[in-house]
């Protein structure tokens, strides 16, 4: 395992939805209370940034087009860095409360882009997953979580992993990968006193699970038949929000992190935090499903 390095002293509010493209050999992310997008070379070099009028979240690259299918505040929609335009709504769940938001999300196996919501306050249960495919349909799980992130996925796909972040806890479903239906939900690890709250997360070429952890201060790997953990990468921030595997060989690990709600002791101790940090490691990631795949 290589050294942590700090390849984007951003300063993001709350960075989130890291996304490496193999088809630009970039990486995509986003500061979702900064209502910016952002990319760059694996190394941190050649940084674009784009301006959002409202909260840009999670993020997934189409197969059949260039651009992205992105969630926003209310709901998934259309943004291809390369054009002038604004996003281009396609769908807004008319069921979800006005105080929610969405957050994480990635697409299964199959294409579907799963975005989750959350209780813009963390506090009311009202947090839900939507698959969105690329026909247009739009199907609605409840979760009852005040904040819903990740999901990610086994290796046979026969597994979701989905985080309730308030309550500390990762859930396992069993997963249809046809229909994409979810069942049989059970907790599957709670994370101990000190080790902050589970937050984005994704999966390795060995099926093992990379957890970021909220106020912990490091990103977990986990076997993914017991939970147990496996490797800890201590990090110089305590609010870490996402990981992503990327670069020419997918050995790179991306991890995003947050300075929105630090006091200001605790800035001046975390100079950078909000900012996007990579490490190698020995065993390479997954490249991110596209969207319509």
């Amino acid at each position: 395992m290589g050294v942590v390095r700090c390849m984007w002293p951003a300063q993001a509010e709350l960075g989130e939805g890291t996304l490496w493209s193999v088809r630009e050999q970039r990486l995509y992310w986003v500061d979702i209370l900064g209502k910016r997008l952002h990319r760059c070379r694996a190394d941190g070099g050649e940084r674009t940034s784009w301006d959002f009028d409202e909260e840009i979240s999670a993020l997934a690259e189409r197969t059949s087009a260039p651009g992205l299918i992105v969630t926003l505040r209310r709901g998934f929609a259309l943004f291809d860095p390369g054009r002038h335009e604004p996003a281009r709504y396609l769908h807004r769940p008319p069921e979800e409360p006005a105080g929610n938001r969405f957050n994480d999300g990635k697409c299964d196996a199959r294409g579907r882009f799963w975005g989750g919501t959350m209780d813009f306050a963390c506090i009311a249960p009202t947090g839900a997953f939507y698959a969105y495919g690329a026909d247009g349909s739009c199907t609605r799980q409840a979760l009852g979580f005040a904040v819903t992130n990740g999901p990610a996925w086994s290796l046979d796909g026969r597994t979701m992993f989905v985080n309730d972040t308030v309550n500390g806890v990762v859930h396992a479903w069993d997963f249809d990968v046809e229909t994409g239906a979810p069942s049989r939900p059970r907790e599957w690890l709670r994370f101990g006193a000190g080790d902050g709250l589970p937050d984005g997360m994704t999966t390795d070429a060995a099926g093992r699970l990379w957890i970021a952890h909220w106020g912990g201060a490091c990103v977990t790997c986990h076997d993914p038949a017991s939970g147990a953990e496996l490797q800890r990468v201590a990090l110089p921030a305590s609010q870490i929000t996402d990981v992503a595997f990327g670069g020419p060989e997918m050995r790179t690990m991306f991890i995003s992190s947050a300075r929105g709600g630090l006091a200001p002791e605790q800035l001046q101790a975390e100079p950078l935090a909000g900012g996007v940090f990579a490490i190698e490691l020995d065993t390479p990631g997954l490249p991110a499903t596209p969207f319509g795949a």
